[in-house]
């Protein structure tokens, strides 16, 4: 079974209000997943431990509380931006907890579980065309915003600095801390890229031998709900393409096939981002094990699957081949 790796801090002896509870995740060792890997060991950041259920419950709660540091957020204002579900999630759990409104611009096709959970926190949904992904919603949100800017705090997650700097400031150490500095790589999908600029960047000052890998899908066309293929989206003004040591591209079926696997092998039930997380380690640790070298790769489990599971692929034979399946490259 996956060997659980607790933070520093995870042991509290006291209660604590909610959104203290933000950040200080465990770290598992994945135990099967790796074993056809001789010498390479993957550890994943279990962010579903956050209170919102997500990663982005980090970056959320340091736009707001940079907002409300700035003065631009206020009880006068609405909380109001552009989401593909989890940081609209956390936005409306922290608003529910700090007293704001919160509106939230998502694409059509947006799960009905997220659907659910924003409305049972309270939050106002509004609704961008699906086929245009979240490129749709953030342009769908940018229009509500300039017709009446004085009624919205609008954090824009996308080019808000707030977003990788909560990164930076504490999942990177909480991740150089858990590995004991022995970590030798680092992989992370790009939605806003806010995950992957913030812990990288960390890791370039304190442990420069670190690799850093970021991962997209391999098309503008895929299923992969959050996450930005860059060539052809809306880049945020918080990427850094000079960051990255190098690229895995994702197909859809690869994240889904090894979301399956998680539940089924490390009886982890964890989201699409993570199945494409664990994934893109794999096709690292593959390369590596090819070159003849040993690592420890750390990746991040995003969510877990209760937002998913009306999703068709639970229900898909996951046992045939991959006959036409876009060949995996570094």
């Amino acid at each position: 079974m996956a060997q659980v790796l607790p933070s520093l801090h995870l042991a509290r002896t006291q209660a604590e209000p909610l959104l203290a509870t933000i950040g200080n995740t465990p770290l598992i060792r994945l135990a099967k997943i790796p074993r056809d890997f001789p010498g390479i060991e993957i550890f994943a950041k279990a962010e579903y431990f956050n209170p919102g259920g997500s990663v982005k419950d980090r970056a959320a709660l340091n736009m707001v509380l940079d907002g409300e540091r700035s003065g631009k957020l206020n009880r006068s204002r609405m909380i109001l931006d552009a989401t593909s579900g989890n940081t609209g999630i956390a936005y409306a759990m922290i608003g529910a907890n700090r007293g704001y409104r919160v509106k939230l611009v998502l694409p059509a096709n947006a799960s009905i579980e997220r659907q659910r959970i924003l409305k049972a926190y309270g939050a106002e949904m509004v609704f961008s065309d699906a086929a245009e992904g979240s490129d749709g919603a953030i342009r769908l949100c940018r229009q509500i915003y300039l017709a009446d800017p004085d009624l919205y705090f609008y954090p824009d997650q996308y080019n808000n600095p707030a977003n990788w700097k909560a990164h930076f400031e504490h999942t990177g150490p909480e991740i150089v801390n858990q590995t004991g500095g022995r970590m030798t790589h680092f992989v992370a999908a790009m939605g806003t890229s806010g995950t992957f600029t913030g812990v990288t960047r960390r890791l370039k000052r304190d442990l420069p031998h670190v690799k850093c890998y970021s991962a997209q899908p391999g098309s503008g066309f895929h299923g992969l709900e959050g996450l930005k293929h860059m060539p052809t989206a809306i880049v945020p003004g918080i990427y850094d393409e000079h960051l990255a040591d190098g690229n895995l591209w994702i197909q859809t079926e690869d994240a889904y096939r090894m979301v399956l696997r998680l539940a089924r092998e490390e009886a982890l039930l964890v989201g699409i981002s993570s199945g494409c997380n664990v994934h893109a380690a794999t096709i690292l640790a593959r390369e590596l094990v090819h070159r003849g070298e040993q690592a420890t790769i750390v990746t991040v489990l995003c969510d877990s699957a209760e937002k998913y599971l009306s999703d068709h692929f639970w229900n898909e034979d996951q046992s045939r081949d991959r006959q036409g399946a876009v060949p995996e490259r570094i």
